[in-house]
């Protein structure tokens, strides 16, 4: 099977799709596509697929039984331009290869992110996560404005160290989390899922959650039957421990549920629970 071109990819290929207020993802190249995935499976399981003659069938069966080897077959590399914060947290998936801007060898540019006014959430009391609670409009209003004299005051300091012969791999120091960053990433289709499944959990900050949705949406366009089976085998399910499965089997029966406190509440949560995109 020769090189794997895809219309609909090749229509949006290279093009900015805004995130944030500053940001962007760009899907520059990809390799591959579904009859990659298909094609290397066969390959892999020779006379072990002919029962299986569709290929969507035969993408969904390795999704469902975590046969992730031919997702490997094809890989993205993205363009993103983000905040450093988020950056940072996009380099914990170690399976990407990143290449990002150099601020020791290139001036910073005077662009940082602000979060909107409906995304100005506070301190969650008991969790160590943000309320998805807005503050009130007056209050997020001012808190961009400390942002903005934060920032600007901190660029300005910036420049003048870098006009005053200070190397810039020093002058950018006091910079804050909030300045863009942009750098290539290339991943494959499997730990590109991985990824997904993580960052786009309710539980993920708001922000990475933005690119994520983005990310998903590009490369539905290069692996579209194998992106549906993710959001319906991955990204949409849930699991069961082994005293969940055995409630399930005792609840079907009509038997009263054995669980209780906290394993309780943990089981009914997953019925409640599903990606929100």
């Amino acid at each position: 099977m020769a090189h794997c071109i895809v219309p609909a990819a090749e229509l949006i290929l290279d093009k900015e799709f805004k995130v944030l207020d500053k940001g962007f993802v760009r899907m520059v190249d990809y390799f591959g596509s579904d009859q990659r995935i298909v094609q290397a499976a066969r390959v892999s399981y020779g006379d072990g697929t002919k029962s299986i003659s569709e290929d969507e069938a035969l993408i969904d069966y390795l999704i469902r039984h975590q046969h992730t080897s031919p997702f490997e077959q094809v890989v993205f590399t993205f363009h993103l331009k983000m905040p450093i914060f988020i950056a940072r947290q996009w380099m914990r998936h170690r399976m990407g290869r990143m290449n990002e801007m150099s601020g020791r060898l290139s001036v910073m540019k005077e662009e940082f992110y602000i979060p909107s006014i409906e995304n100005m959430d506070p301190q969650c009391k008991d969790k160590l996560e943000r309320a998805l609670t807005p503050l009130d409009a007056d209050e997020a209003k001012a808190i961009q404005k400390d942002f903005e004299k934060g920032q600007k005051k901190s660029y300005e300091s910036y420049k003048s160290l870098i006009e005053k012969g200070l190397a810039r791999e020093i002058a950018r120091i006091n910079l804050p989390l909030s300045t863009y960053t942009e750098f290539y990433w290339q991943m494959d289709l499997n730990n590109l899922f991985r990824f997904l499944k993580l960052r786009l959990d309710s539980h993920a900050q708001l922000e990475m959650r933005e690119y994520a949705k983005i990310i998903l949406e590009l490369i539905k366009t290069v692996c579209p039957m194998a992106c549906d089976s993710f959001e319906n085998c991955i990204l949409k399910s849930v699991s069961f421990n082994g005293k969940e499965i055995a409630a399930l089997r005792k609840v079907m029966a009509g038997e009263a549920n054995p669980l209780s406190g906290k394993e309780l509440d943990r089981f009914l949560t997953k019925f409640r629970s599903g990606q929100q995109l």
